[in-house]
């Protein structure tokens, strides 16, 4: 989906930089400095990269791309959380993926000048900084430790990618949603409230369960100190819910049962 300052779309909105002009270091230019994609790419590139992009937002529910559509850019989540999903030959969604700030999507498909597997959808009013692929394959060609920085990437998403797999393999459905809400508290140990940033059956699909299982997950977590209501999650004791995350599987298994 290519959009100008002629094209109006139902919950999209565009903010240009002009062609040229350096990106001054603001928040947003962090957030994207550190995710994967350019996490390894010297920071005079990323000025020029920056300065040859615009920043979309979306509002909640609106696509961003749709499974098979031509994949051009690869984008970086600001702010808000993004989804990617694959819809099945019998019409049911299957979560492949949830991202927020900070962190990249569609480099396979753009790079390789395919099409997207997947369709995205904001799932909360989000930001996004869609860096158009053709630039950077362009920029290769004479700056060389552009194609270095682009294999850190890839193997950085090859890591998450086996960490997810390994968390499915390796945790009860306890421990995977105990290490979801990790992921949301911001303190390493005492207590702590967290919002659930998208909506349970989401976060069951993000998880690799169904929604059931995601209710019994929340009742066993109880035990420790864990209560959830709606879409807050009080935590009695952060120290505690990391020590059960790290459990031994089989043990985590018995206090299960």
């Amino acid at each position: 989906m290519h959009l100008n300052a002629a094209t109006a779309v139902p919950g999209v909105s565009l903010v240009s930089i002009s062609k040229g002009q350096a990106m001054r270091p603001n928040n947003d230019w962090y957030i994207a400095k550190e995710s994967i994609l350019l996490a390894s790419v010297p920071d005079a590139l990323i000025d020029t990269i920056l300065s040859q992009t615009e920043i979309r937002s979306f509002d909640r529910g609106a696509t961003i791309f749709l499974q098979g559509e031509p994949a051009e850019s690869v984008y970086i989540v600001l702010e808000g959380w993004v989804k990617l999903f694959r819809i099945s030959q019998n019409g049911a969604e299957a979560v492949v993926g949830v991202f927020t700030k900070g962190q990249s999507f569609g480099e396979a498909a753009a790079f390789r000048n395919d099409v997207y597997p997947v369709a995205a959808e904001a799932v909360t009013d989000c930001r996004t900084m869609p860096v158009r692929a053709g630039m950077i394959l362009g920029m290769m060609k004479t700056h060389p430790e552009l194609c270095t920085a682009m294999l850190a990437s890839t193997f950085r998403h090859l890591h998450a990618l086996v960490a997810q797999v390994e968390q499915l393999k390796a945790h009860t459905g306890a421990q995977r949603v105990a290490e979801f809400l990790l992921d949301l508290c911001h303190v390493a140990d005492g207590s702590c409230a967290v919002t659930l940033p998208y909506d349970k059956v989401l976060i069951a699909g993000r998880l690799g369960m169904k929604p059931e299982s995601l209710s019994r997950s929340f009742a066993r977590l109880k035990e420790i100190g864990v209560n959830v209501s709606q879409n807050h999650a009080a935590i009695s004791d952060v120290a505690l819910l990391r020590a059960y995350v790290e459990e031994d599987r089989a043990v985590a298994w018995s206090r299960a049962q």
